[in-house]
């Protein structure tokens, strides 16, 4: 009887080992001063990242090793997104005062200012392009409207867009991941937080804005929606209460078609999730969303989470041109999701 258990066992974990492996979050390094907000993940092998204190990596390796730099000049900037296209050219964001955007075409050797501004009511929150011509960068509102600066010329050159979403009152945007803005074939996705949760898209077949509330929780400054990517066949959007972290009722997931129609939402089930500042596509119906409580994956599309991990992370991405996923957080800490 005893060898019959132990067959049954021994079958059990051979069964069930390849779907434990399929979810595993494996750390890569950590020990650098610096809160990691800002990830691009170019391909299997390069990806950059970017944080506080002035500091940027890069690595060659898919992660297993990293050079790391505080650009010389920035050592108080916390740059909290950051956009790649190579191993050689790249822009990064700084929040806070001043609003700078700098970029490299040699691999970090030297950096270039491209946009500089002191004014104090500036704070830039996250930066995507569509294009490696064509980007945004999105501010926090400044006179009830939402500060957007466009690029046509690969980050050279920025200026305010020409039609600006409008703010509620007590409305923000989160610089937790860089990932409240979402460029796709030039439609413009926004999510909300603080006195009003919202859905705030840019329309380019309409030539203008949509505005959506979403049922999320909200009305204090550390809530509401944080973080939203576009799937195969739907989108999902994370947030919660940032001040309160494990509140497993503070967050949500809703379905979002697409950017280019008219939206409808419909949530779908949580779980235990708590506070996540950041969701990304992985393939399939497949998406990972990870925060201070930990990370946790769905494999169909949002309607179930497993919880995978419970090490504290602020973003999440996937490579552009490839399958590699990593995850970044405090003290310069950098992972691997393995599938």
């Amino acid at each position: 009887m005893n060898n019959l258990k132990s067959i049954i066992l021994s079958a059990f974990f051979l069964l069930t080992a390849p779907i434990l492996k399929a979810q595993t979050i494996v750390n890569l390094q950590q020990g650098k001063p610096s809160s990691i907000r800002g990830m691009a993940v170019i391909d299997d092998s390069v990806a950059w990242i970017s944080g506080s204190r002035g500091y940027v990596a890069i690595t060659h390796n898919g992660g297993k090793t990293w050079q790391w730099q505080q650009v010389k000049g920035f050592e108080k900037a916390d740059f909290r997104a950051i956009e790649a296209f190579s191993t050689k050219e790249a822009i990064i964001m700084s929040s806070g005062t001043p609003a700078t955007v700098l970029k490299t075409i040699d691999g970090g050797t030297s950096w270039q200012v491209k946009y500089n501004n002191a004014d104090t009511s500036y704070f830039l929150d996250a930066m995507d392009f569509d294009t490696p011509k064509h980007g945004f960068i999105l501010g926090d509102p400044i006179d009830n409207k939402f500060i957007l600066l466009e690029t046509k010329d690969g980050g050279n050159s920025w200026n305010l867009h020409k039609n600006l979403p409008d703010a509620l009152p007590g409305e923000a945007c989160f610089a937790a991941s860089g990932t409240c803005l979402r460029i796709i074939k030039g439609n413009i996705g926004i999510i909300t937080g603080g006195t009003n949760a919202r859905f705030v898209n840019f329309n380019v077949t309409l030539g203008s804005w949509q505005y959506d509330p979403l049922p999320i929780i909200h009305h204090k400054s550390s809530q509401g929606a944080f973080s939203f990517a576009i799937g195969k066949n739907r989108g999902l959007i994370v947030g919660g209460d940032y001040a309160d972290d494990k509140k497993t009722d503070s967050v949500a997931a809703f379905v979002l078609p697409r950017l280019d129609a008219t939206l409808t939402y419909s949530p779908v089930k949580a779980g235990q999730l708590g506070y996540q500042s950041c969701v990304e596509y992985v393939r399939g119906d497949i998406f990972l969303a990870t925060g201070t409580p930990g990370s946790n994956i769905t494999k169909d599309n949002g309607n179930t989470w497993t919880k995978i991990d419970g090490t504290s992370f602020n973003v999440c991405r996937k490579a552009k041109h490839g399958k590699l996923v990593l995850l970044a957080g405090n003290d310069g800490k950098t992972a691997i999701l393995k599938l």
